[in-house]
């Protein structure tokens, strides 16, 4: 016994495995989001650390706002963890600001080291699939709490800080500043 197998036609009479140009039923694979143009780290670190601070807000909201438009596109419909959001609650507080920010995993923290290792301020915050916020403990390691928004997040993140006087940013040895 011998077996043909025919690509499929559609009721038209034309193959469905071939695509025309001007058919409008094909699959279009939608254009990504040009790359945003990031800050110059290694001018903002000739400055000091405290312009590499503000230069690493600037890039990590950036690459992140592109990663979720990336997401829209790649996954309409899935979910993605509030990160954008996040960041822009965290870079709105002046004393979270004054701290270079680090993610790892989705998770936002706070150094007042400019390099590794990091000097962790007050403790972390996770955007979750489910649009929460659960905020972290540093010291000792534990989950505070579980909350609705990132400007929540933020505050139980704030009162983690250390109090007293603002925390010192330093560079790393290598950074000659």
């Amino acid at each position: 016994m011998i077996f043909v197998i025919r690509p499929p036609v559609s009721g038209n009479g034309r193959d469905t495995m071939t695509v025309d140009a001007n058919d409008e039923t094909r699959d279009q694979q939608l254009p990504l989001p040009p790359r945003p143009v990031l800050p110059d780290m290694a001018a903002a670190r000739s400055r000091g650390p405290a312009d590499v601070v503000e230069a690493h807000w600037q890039s990590l909201r950036l690459s992140w706002q592109w990663r979720h438009a990336v997401h829209k596109i790649r996954s309409p419909g899935r979910p993605y963890p509030g990160i954008v959001p996040l960041l822009d609650a965290a870079a709105a507080q002046p004393r979270l600001r004054r701290l270079y920010p680090l993610t790892s995993h989705f998770a936002l923290l706070f150094s007042s080291s400019t390099s590794y290792p990091w000097s962790v301020q007050a403790g972390s915050i996770e955007p979750l699939y489910n649009g929460r916020f659960k905020v972290r403990r540093r010291s000792p390691y534990a989950v505070i709490g579980e909350v609705e928004t990132a400007e929540e997040a933020v505050a139980l993140v704030l009162e983690l800080l250390p109090t007293g006087p603002e925390a010192v940013i330093t560079a790393s040895a290598d950074d000659h500043v």
